[in-house]
């Protein structure tokens, strides 16, 4: 037996609306910047890489004037984006990856993942498809994106419906993707996030952002049709209330998680095995060691040793 497909997200929903995302991609034009100074970080260089959520080429151009990776590949769920990326595209999914097992010196992934039905079945795809010691290179928006709007949009949803549905898309909280990068296959792992802060006239000026951005809701158990007006305009004065600063400007907050990490070769760096150091850190630091009493511990002499 198998076991049947996760479905989280709408995907033709997901393909219509980044179709209809227009160029302004300030947002992920930040992130891409933010991602290759991580990648210049590191002290080597690449061949082919894949750009996984390619946007119009945004990282070939945060790239321009660097020799850090010969050759991209840009790959989009979404025709209409890839279209105007680079020279070599590829219109998939990361989660239904048509790359040939050890073909790639590095993935970058700019924020697509989190759209992803299986992120633990793409994580273990892109390690495949990556030489040993490739790099995975990926930013993806995490637990905290959309806090205010999420939490104005279900408690207006019930103050004008007397219901709610999902109306903002789940993100990984960043303390499980280090996990989830070693149960995929990578080595040496390392998650770190960072929180951006953009303000807006008001709640719908955000909504209309996302929308431009191809951001909107996609998740398949969403309430079908068009979100009642007296819902919207509760939601806006909620976000107010709750959240707008001095001005009257209020917050959206896009929490972005960094993923690095490699695909395993021989010649990586291994853990110690457990008891193999050659001294006691309390013998380092010129501290007295304690047990869980707080007792000093002594160490008892060994039978060859007269003391």
């Amino acid at each position: 037996m198998t076991s049947a497909p996760i479905v989280v997200f709408d995907r033709r929903a997901l393909r219509a609306h980044r179709a209809r995302a227009r160029g302004d991609d300030f947002l992920f034009a930040e992130i891409a910047e933010r991602l290759v100074e991580r990648l210049d970080e590191v002290r080597r260089s690449f061949g082919t890489a894949l750009v996984v959520g390619a946007r119009r080429g945004l990282l070939a151009a945060a790239l321009r004037g660097r020799e850090k990776i010969e050759q991209l590949v840009d790959m989009d769920p979404s025709e209409t984006l890839v279209r105007a990326a680079g020279p070599l595209r590829l219109v998939a999914e990361p989660d239904l990856l048509p790359i040939a097992p050890a073909s790639l010196d590095a993935v970058i992934a700019l924020p697509s993942l989190h759209w992803t039905d299986d992120l633990p079945g793409a994580l273990v795809q892109l390690r495949r498809a990556l030489k040993p010691d490739g790099l995975f290179l990926a930013a993806l928006f995490a637990g905290e994106t959309l806090k205010e709007l999420r939490s104005v949009l279900i408690d207006a949803e019930l103050a004008e419906e007397g219901g709610a549905s999902p109306r903002v898309s789940p993100f990984a909280d960043p303390r499980d993707l280090g996990m989830l990068l070693q149960r995929a296959g990578f080595a040496l792992p390392l998650v770190d996030t960072d929180t951006l802060v953009l303000t807006y006239r008001d709640a719908l000026q955000l909504m209309r952002e996302l929308r431009a951005l191809g951001e909107t809701n996609a998740v398949a158990e969403r309430r079908r049709g068009f979100t009642r007006r007296a819902t919207l305009a509760r939601a806006a004065a909620l976000y107010a209330e709750r959240f707008a600063d001095a001005d009257g400007r209020i917050p959206a907050t896009f929490q972005v998680a960094y993923l690095t990490a490699w695909a395993p070769a021989p010649s990586q760096p291994k853990p110690l095995r457990p008891g193999s150091a050659a001294q006691r850190l309390s013998d380092a630091l010129g501290a007295e060691e304690r047990d869980g009493s707080g007792a000093a511990r002594r160490d008892l002499p060994s039978p060859d040793d007269p003391g």
